[in-house]
């Protein structure tokens, strides 16, 4: 287990966390509750935004991994981490609403970054956002992501993603180059976690 500054620390996420993560990912961006942070999606998306199976599968991609980062024990954020040859893919973001505003996301997403840089020897980070989230879009794009324009249909229909409550909805690739990991680390394997 690693740990980071503010007593926050990072671990892979394993089985037993699906519940409590499952729970953490509608509290960020579905529901009511959602509204007390700023990364809600209640205005766009009703039902839900994840299920035990799709933690699970990110839990159990190869290829990849889903971080837990946690305050004094408790599950307060998690992003996934996926290798796409010279690339990596950040998605499952979520932080806790009464975390939110405080710092936290720009601590996750730097960690996230090194770790692909160093591990992965990876020199751009994707991910997808659907393209009407201005705020969140601008958010990312303060920690040097890019819009591409490149977009993908959101899957209307399938009610494992959501119900949207507009028609319009689609995900844009937002991109940021990495600079190079120190000489020496690229590529490397990842560093095991405590325990293993």
């Amino acid at each position: 287990m690693d740990t980071a500054p503010d007593r926050l620390t990072f671990r892979d996420a394993v089985d037993s966390d699906v519940p409590a993560l499952v729970a953490l990912i509608e509290s960020a961006y579905r529901g009511d509750a959602s509204r007390d942070g700023w990364t809600t999606e209640a205005d766009i998306l009703d039902g839900q935004r994840t299920d035990p199976e799709g933690v699970r599968a990110v839990i159990a991609a190869s290829g990849g991994r889903l971080l837990v980062v946690e305050s004094e024990g408790r599950p307060v954020a998690c992003c996934q981490l996926e290798h796409r040859g010279d690339a990596a893919y950040f998605g499952m973001f979520a932080v806790s609403p009464d975390m939110q505003g405080a710092g936290l996301g720009r601590q996750i997403i730097g960690e996230a970054e090194r770790r692909v840089r160093e591990e992965w020897g990876v020199r751009e980070m994707q991910m997808t956002v659907i393209s009407v989230r201005n705020d969140l879009i601008a958010w990312y794009e303060r920690r040097g992501y890019r819009r591409t324009g490149r977009m993908t249909p959101f899957p209307y229909g399938d009610e494992r993603f959501g119900i949207p409550l507009r028609d319009d909805l689609q995900f844009e690739l937002l991109v940021k180059h990495l600079a190079a990991a120190p000489p020496g680390q690229g590529g490397q394997p990842p560093r095991p976690s405590a325990g293993e």
